[in-house]
């Protein structure tokens, strides 16, 4: 039986047909009136540019693909919490009494830091930095006991909430238990420990070239998955491009036997790692576009870019991790503004893939991260003065995502636009409903159009937290500095 491409499912050539689909036009910006007169001229054009973008994707057979995922870590969206700094307890059990705001919040995957005992020796900071691990099977006294760790773990679970924590497979502290055998470690020419990277100063680098290191590894994970005893969901690992595939390809494969459905996040832009071991990295590429638009002044356009980029260098069907602040970074509101950092947010929690949610900045929290916050103890603020209600258009934004297929799809389509410097237009979509997202990156008030099928058939959505939109369908808009808007059309 022939199969008909998905995509010749959805798009259909523009009726009545263009007399001249050939005759320039020009293009005015004045009135509405003036698109509805051109909309039949660009409908074909529109519709051959959207079937270019998609055909390859969604018809193409690729030569490779990712490892198959389990549906709740495609549906997901993680919540990262550094247990230190997370409450003024600074433990489990501050995290545990705020899982009910997390769930309302609509988040369902909840990243613990990790959560072992720190080094002391060559520690930088105060406190040291909670990725030079004395020992993988402790827990941190400062954070609580096991049944301190399990009680979370475990509300978290009735909660409908999978609890992953931060595995260090590269590196750890120097007084760390193992370093009774020197052999674990990668050592130089005279036979001294060495850091894994010169600047490190404060860890020692794992020799994956041992067999018994592995073996040792792959049991320390299999200790924090088992559901007889800590019951957790899966790992985020460290610096995973640091350390060989071949590892961590051998570990899933252990791991999948304990808990099949588990996930592994790798701290990584390496697309060899999603085809066996991994099933969702990180979007680096994108986040440094992120800093590169908002900080360096670089157009617009350069998100579309990036994101065509990745769809070339990775496995068909790779996820990745989008985030606009984590703990390795300046808090976006101190980089990007609030406007900017919930723009860029806004686009994060659009694309495909799986969007991340780092602790304060549902709240605009512009407490210091990254280096050196890591070594010091920086609580979020949770009340910060004169923001708007960040929380609020989350939780409808990923009350969105949940609620629609569209946006939990590989599906996405980058729209032209009047000004693509400064606008980013873009949609999501499946069999049923198609949404157009539309997001200015400049901190001035613009208008404009997108080009897109049945344009005069959505309607903008209305978000909580956000002003009432205003009626309007597409192609026309107007946006003021930073403005981001959502459209909705259902498919018929």
């Amino acid at each position: 039986m022939t199969k008909t491409c998905p995509v010749l499912q959805t798009f259909r050539l523009p009726e009545p047909f263009p007399a001249d689909p050939c005759k320039p036009a020009t293009r005015r910006r004045s009135g509405g009136s003036d698109f509805h007169e051109l909309r039949t001229v660009f409908g074909l054009a529109v519709a051959l540019a959207m079937l270019a973008a998609t055909l390859p994707h969604l018809c193409a057979q690729p030569s490779n693909a990712a490892r198959p995922s389990p549906q709740w870590v495609r549906d997901a969206v993680i919540y990262e919490a550094f247990p230190r700094n997370f409450s003024a307890e600074g433990n489990f059990n501050g995290i545990t009494a705020r899982l009910d705001e997390l769930k309302d919040l609509g988040v369902n995957v909840l990243w613990l830091m990790p959560i072992h005992p720190l080094g002391e020796k060559l520690r930088k900071g105060t406190l040291g930095s909670p990725y030079a691990i004395r020992d993988y099977y402790a827990i941190n006294p400062d954070y609580g006991t096991e049944a301190d760790l399990k009680r979370l773990v475990s509300e978290a679970h009735q909660r409908g909430l999978k609890v992953i924590i931060d595995v260090v497979a590269n590196h750890t502290a120097w007084d760390s238990v193992l370093m009774q055998h020197p052999e674990f470690y990668k050592q130089d020419a005279s036979g001294k420990i060495i850091p894994p990277v010169k600047e490190w100063t404060d860890v020692a680098g794992l020799n994956y070239g041992n067999p018994q290191l592995r073996e040792y590894m792959i049991a320390m994970l299999k200790h924090w998955i088992d559901p007889a005893g800590f019951d957790l969901d899966g790992f985020r690992c460290d610096v995973a491009y640091e350390v060989p595939t071949s590892f961590w390809e051998e570990a899933r494969a252990e791991l999948t036997k304990v808990k099949p459905d588990l996930i592994l996040l790798a701290e990584a832009s390496k697309p060899e790692l999603l085809v066996k071991a991994f099933d969702v990295d990180y979007s680096w590429p994108l986040h440094s576009t992120l800093n590169d638009v908002l900080l360096r002044g670089a157009p617009a356009s350069e998100f579309k870019r990036s994101w065509e980029e990745s769809q070339k260098q990775f496995p068909s069907g790779s996820l990745h991790l989008r985030f606009s602040d984590n703990h390795d970074e300046p808090r976006a509101v101190a980089r990007f503004g609030i406007k900017g950092a919930l723009a860029a947010q806004v686009l994060m929690l659009s694309l495909d893939g799986v969007p991340l949610l780092y602790n304060g900045m549902e709240v605009g929290d512009a407490t210091e991260s990254g280096d050196p916050a890591l070594f010091e103890k920086l609580p979020v603020f949770w009340h910060p003065k004169d923001r708007p209600p960040l929380r609020e258009i989350y939780q409808g934004l990923i009350k969105l995502r949940a609620q629609y297929p569209a946006f939990r799809t590989d599906r996405v389509i980058w729209l032209h636009n009047s000004d693509e410097a400064n606008l980013v237009t873009l949609m999501r979509l499946d069999g049923k409903d198609e949404f157009v997202i539309v997001i200015n990156f400049s901190n001035r008030p613009l208008t404009g159009w997108v080009e897109v099928l049945h344009d005069g058939e959505f309607k903008p959505v209305k978000i909580a937290g956000t002003p009432e939109p205003p009626p309007d369908g597409l192609p026309l808009f107007r946006l003021n500095g930073f403005e981001w808007r959502i459209y909705h059309r259902v498919v018929k």
